[in-house]
């Protein structure tokens, strides 16, 4: 039995987006009405073709809940973070050693360089699954955040050659991120809910007002110093899974938050390996592989996926049960794409 379905987010998801966003509010995904309406006419308008170049686009998915209805995940892919309008920024992580032989004094120290890129990766971000689903047994975490890397697979020639995910670090009780309490605060006199609202729509003034040389973090109060580069515990699932299909930690982190950037080249990430395009072929006795399988629509809502079982009947052809036939509109011969879920 089916029991979830995602499809790409269009304009009439507002209210579900919205939802979804209260359990997130990151900069990809603030918890503001407006910001959701532009994202979500972005994303149909990406999805459609209708905004032209491919690095401005953005996609997002939505996962539904089919027996209530309800929209209990989402995430997202940036075509290209960093552009000349809209640079993608950071700080590099770096570790400097001082050594004084007449007082034998040694340190290590992690500096803080602000970065910029001009040309930067393709993004996943904005994903988030309902508090009360993150547990249940259908993985909806994993569904969610693997089917950006499908679409990438089948649309490689939208995408950069380097994929990046940022992850958030430990923070305080009421969301308030420790690194920028200790310096983005100082160099702003902006709230970490101001600055991370801001910087959805206009990141220059992290340009403007924060140092341009090294940021010794020893200067730092202990609980920021201890967040850089760090996984929250509400994330630690994501690493492990990014470090499984090939990513790593670039030794770069938000600027705001000091969560980690893991990045990985394209063509050495596993799923996107193990993702084909294929067509819908009759039943056989073949032994079947949970998997993801979509199609593509002319219309809204222009993508669709469901987790499910497909026998590989060959290298083109699969089959799966007449009840997924019926619920991506799938015929004999259809062009689908799959991909095994492990």
């Amino acid at each position: 039995m089916l029991r979830c379905e995602i499809r790409g987010a269009v304009r009439s998801d507002e209210e579900e987006l919205l939802g979804l966003a209260r359990h997130l509010n990151s900069v990809n995904l603030p918890n503001e009405r407006s910001h959701v309406q532009r994202l979500l006419d972005h994303s149909e308008r990406s999805y459609s073709g209708e905004i032209k170049d491919i690095r401005k686009r953005k996609y997002v998915f939505l996962l539904r809940d089919l027996e209530s209805g309800n929209a209990v995940g989402t995430s997202m892919i940036v075509a290209q973070l960093g552009r000349r309008d809209a640079p993608y920024i950071y700080f590099d992580v770096i570790n400097e050693e001082k050594y004084h032989g007449a007082l034998d004094r040694h340190f290590q120290h992690t500096v803080l360089y602000l970065g910029f890129s001009y040309q930067g990766p393709t993004e996943l971000g904005g994903l988030v699954v309902a508090p009360e689903r993150r547990a249940a047994p259908e993985r909806y975490g994993l569904l969610i955040s693997y089917v950006r890397f499908l679409f990438i697979a089948v649309h490689r020639e939208l995408f950069q050659n380097e994929l990046l995910a940022e992850l958030l670090p430990p923070l305080e009780a009421d969301g308030t991120s420790y690194l920028w309490e200790a310096l983005g605060r100082r160099f702003t006199g902006m709230s970490y809910a101001e600055a991370d609202l801001l910087s959805s729509v206009d990141k220059s003034f992290i340009r403007d007002l924060f140092p341009s040389g090294g940021i010794y973090a020893s200067l730092l109060s202990a609980e920021a110093q201890n967040v850089i580069g760090k996984v929250g515990a509400q994330t630690k699932g994501v690493e492990k899974m990014l470090r499984r299909i090939g990513f790593r930690y670039a030794e770069r982190i938000d600027p705001f938050d000091g969560g980690p950037h893991f990045i990985a080249p394209v063509d050495d990430v596993t799923l996107l390996r193990n993702a084909r395009r294929v067509r819908i072929g009759r039943a056989a006795g073949a032994r079947p592989t949970r998997s993801l399988l979509a199609r593509e629509l002319a219309e809204p809502p222009y993508f669709r996926a469901v987790p499910c079982d497909v026998q590989n009947l060959d290298e083109t052809h699969v089959s799966v049960s007449s009840e997924v036939q019926a619920q991506l509109d799938l015929a004999e011969n259809d062009p689908a794409f799959v991909l095994p879920l492990g």
